[in-house]
């Protein structure tokens, strides 16, 4: 397939999308997952938040074995994949759609955001409960050994609804979150990829850089909703009793906890997401490439342009290669008798004789 051709793939082809969504989605949460646990670590509330990035997953390693920040990793993989495939489908969907009925170009950053806030709400409604069952085992002193136990045990003890306890707050951050990271997404593929191309290092750059703005702006959200997951302090039951109780045990710099930590999860996962995504979408979209049929009224035009395009250079050859030459003499016999045409070329066109007509 020639990469030309990459944005011209199939739009409608949900199985290339949602394949490509899915294990981009299980590749940017597990490559990223150990950083992920320590951000939920700054987050809590019960840390000093004075440790930094090196020292808390050192303290984790140290502490609770080498295996510890990667725990709570299959809650992701049973969760990602199939978010992510609703997540991207959805959203190639959307865009395409939205795109088809506008006549300026200058809507399409709007469009991008708007396609990104739908298809979060659908993304979440499958990732919330695998976020819970994650950062329930990502805490400090968490007494569950597998994803399996910790989602039995949050479903006996508190209920359905604990799995989705901060699915507003969720909703809330990843609206704006979405709606940024695809707009920043899209808008540096316009200076990084103008051809719209299949090009690695491009797709890269502008995910990290769309996860790097839309988590900075985001975080404290995210900081509210870890307090919700985890109901570590207060037990929260909601947004608004969230950002209170943060406030009021942190101050306003509590809403920026883990800060840091986030950034440098969002900007790699974010751009494995965006480079598998589109790998995957390039080589499955080959698959589906369908080939060019000339028509039965595509050939005579074809011919015909082939034909106009080469007549110029024969009537210009023409025009200087005139000369005075006999031309061989023409007969023909019909119902009338014969017809002799005896016809030569001569310089001077004013005389009568040109052509010489005899009837037999």
């Amino acid at each position: 397939m020639n990469p030309d051709d990459y944005e011209t793939l199939p739009t409608d082809d949900v199985a290339t999308h949602m394949t490509a969504g899915a294990i981009a989605g299980v590749m940017e949460h597990c490559v990223m997952y150990p950083l992920d646990s320590v951000k939920t670590r700054m987050q809590s509330l019960t840390a000093s938040g004075t440790e930094g990035i090196g020292e808390t997953f050192l303290r984790m390693v140290r502490h609770e074995g080498l295996l510890r920040p990667v725990r709570g990793m299959s809650a992701m993989i049973l969760g990602a994949g199939p978010s992510h495939a609703l997540y991207f489908s959805s959203y190639e969907y959307l865009k395409n759609t939205f795109t088809q009925y506008t006549n300026s170009a200058r809507y399409h950053t709007l469009i991008y955001g708007a396609s990104g806030c739908i298809s979060t709400l659908i993304h979440d409604g499958f990732m919330n409960p695998a976020e819970v069952v994650k950062q329930r085992m990502q805490m400090v002193g968490s007494p569950y050994k597998s994803a399996l136990r910790c989602a039995i045990s949050i479903y006996q003890k508190e209920g359905l609804a604990a799995f989705y306890r901060s699915y507003t707050t969720q909703l809330t951050m990843n609206i704006p979150f979405q709606s940024i990271h695809f707009m920043v997404y899209e808008l540096s593929q316009t200076f990084l990829n103008k051809d719209r191309v299949y090009n690695p290092v491009a797709h890269m750059a502008s995910g990290a850089m769309a996860g790097g703005v839309a988590s900075a702006i985001t975080t404290p959200l995210d900081v509210c909703k870890t307090l919700l997951n985890t109901q570590q302090s207060g037990k929260p039951s909601g947004l608004v009793q969230a950002v209170k109780l943060v406030y009021r045990l942190g101050g306003p710099a509590a809403f920026f906890k883990g800060i840091q930590a986030r950034v440098m999860y969002q900007m790699p996962a974010t751009a494995i997401c965006w480079s598998t995504y589109e790998f995957f979408k390039y080589i499955l979209g080959k698959n589906h490439e369908v080939p060019r049929v000339l028509t039965t009224t595509q050939a005579p035009l074809e011919k015909e342009t082939t034909k106009l395009e080469s007549a110029p250079s024969e009537v210009h050859n023409e025009k200087y290669s005139l000369k005075s030459r006999d031309l061989p003499a023409m007969s023909s016999a019909g119902l009338y008798g014969s017809i002799q045409f005896n016809t030569m070329h001569k310089t001077d066109y004013k005389k009568k004789d040109f052509t010489d007509i005899i009837h037999t």
